[in-house]
This record gives C-alpha cells, sequence and structure tokens, in this order.
C-alpha cells in the first residue's frame, strides 16, 4: 500500500484558504492513507475561546468534512486530519479518519499541549485501531500524544500496523522520539506537521516541519525540510508490522513482563 504526509502552513482562521491549499496538494496524489497536520483547517494560536468556536466543526460535519469526505471518495484513499471538534460546549483538538466509502472514526487528542488546555477538553476517546483497505489495522495519535510511550504501545497493542500522527510541533525532539515510538513497538508512523510561524494577541509559535514516514526499525523512508510545503509517499508492506521479532530469541511483545511494570 501507499502511505503519505502533507505538509504546508495553514493560515490561521482562514478555513476557505486552508481548505484550497490541501485540495491543491491533493488534487492527483495517488495513494491509499494521507495524514494531514493537526488543526490543518484553522491554524493554532488562539487567544480566546471564541476564535475557536468561530472554525470548529461537529464530527462527521462541516465544510472540512465534506470537502475532505469528496476528495477520499473522488481518490479512492483514506485522510486522516486534524480539526477543532466542536461537542456541544465543548471544544476537542481531534483528527478524524474519513474513508472513501463515507465511514469515518474521531479521535480526541488525550494529552494537550501548553496553551491548548485554555481552550480545549482533554480527548475522551481513548486509543482506538480501525480497518481500512484489506483488514489494514491504522491508530490515531495527535502531536504531543508522542511525549508518552503509552499511547503508540496502546495502539500497538491493540494491533495497528501504521500509526497516523497529525501534529503542529514546536518542540524540537519528536521527529527523534517517533523513531523510538517505531523501533519499540515495531510499526509504521505517519507524522504529517505543519510549517511556518504565528503571531496573534502577542503570542508567537513557530512550527519545526520535518514531517516524515518511518518504518518499523524507526527508519526514514521519506521526510520533508523545515519549511518545506508539499507531500511524500512510500510503499509499504504493512505485514511487516506483524513481525515483533528483535532476535531469534526475542520478541519485542511476547517478551513484555507487564507484572513488573508500575504505570
Amino acid at each position: 500500500m501507499k502511505i503519505s504526509a502533507l505538509q504546508f502552513a495553514p493560515r490561521f482562521l482562514d478555513k476557505n484558504y486552508n481548505l484550497r491549499k490541501i485540495k491543491q496538494l491533493l488534487d492527483k496524489l495517488k495513494t491509499d492513507l494521507i495524514v494531514l497536520p493537526e488543526l490543518c483547517n484553522s491554524g493554532y494560536v488562539f487567544a480566546t475561546p471564541e476564535e475557536v468556536f468561530s472554525v470548529a466543526e461537529e464530527a462527521g460535519k462541516g465544510e472540512t468534512y465534506f470537502t475532505l469526505s469528496e476528495i477520499a471518495n473522488r481518490n479512492n484513499c483514506n485522510i486522516v486530519y486534524g480539526y477543532p471538534e466542536l461537542d456541544g460546549n465543548k471544544l476537542f483538538n481531534s483528527c478524524m479518519l474519513i474513508m472513501p466509502d463515507g465511514k469515518f472514526y474521531n479521535y480526541r487528542k488525550t494529552h494537550l499541549f501548553n496553551r491548548e488546555k485554555l481552550f480545549f477538553s482533554p480527548g475522551d476517546t481513548g486509543f482506538q485501531v480501525f480497518s481500512i483497505l484489506d483488514n489494514i489495522k491504522i491508530g490515531m495519535m495527535i502531536c504531543f500524544d508522542w511525549q508518552f510511550p503509552e499511547a503508540a504501545r496502546t495502539l500497538a497493542l491493540a494491533g495497528a500496523q501504521i500509526i497516523c500522527h497529525p501534529a503542529n510541533l514546536v518542540l524540537p525532539w519528536c521527529q527523534q522520539a517517533m523513531k523510538i515510538r517505531c523501533l519499540e513497538n515495531r510499526v509504521f508512523a505517519v507524522t504529517a506537521n505543519r510549517i511556518g510561524t504565528e503571531l496573534n494577541a502577542g503570542e508567537k509559535v513557530s512550527f519545526t516541519g520535518q514531517s516524515q514516514i518511518l518504518n518499523t526499525k524507526g527508519e526514514v523512508l521519506s521526510s520533508l525540510s523545515v519549511n518545506e510545503e508539499g507531500t511524500i509517499t512510500v510503499e509499504i508492506n504493512s505485514e511487516e508490522a506483524n513481525d515483533k521479532t528483535v532476535t531469534e530469541r526475542n520478541d519485542a511483545f511476547k517478551d513484555r513482563r507487564p507484572e513488573f511494570y508500575k504505570l
């Protein structure tokens, strides 16, 4: 199967521009699975809850959902994208998997980063695994979830072969840490980060780019630079993620001894 990541600089609160840019970058992309950045339709540096509410969408509704659902159907691909989710009077930093047949699944960010705690409620979906194509198993986590090994491990233990990782990364360590997450869990990972700098109400944030696709040994199959806009695509054999062999006598999962772990 082919898996891809998209990297660009969303404009703050400009959903129309962001969706036009995403459509342009996805127009002729031939892939089975594409991962977009966290909050890709809205931008990131919010100053007030009202700003978030102005661009938030209910799961399975709204302009972003319908635009990307149409692309998924037309291009016969699966799309994972990050967006601000509205649920009643609550806001979540969420990402959604949209399938070509219109099915969708939602994940709400478990570990909120820094000022996100001012606007978003902590995610309550937990880490789940979903089947795409011929029963290929994927899991979703968002940005700062990388800091917590339990996130990727939970997905891997549930059978995930590919971890989809929408991100708005600002710290310098994630891209390296995700190599370890893949190595210790023997899974593929697609980290789709954004680029650029946002300034709003005195808050300035610069993003690190370097979106990457990793194999089950933590090796970089393809990546983008710190400020490069575009997509990357690689072909993988998802079955490799079912092999947890470390040596002829060691298995990354069978050798676990959870009775001695204090979590």
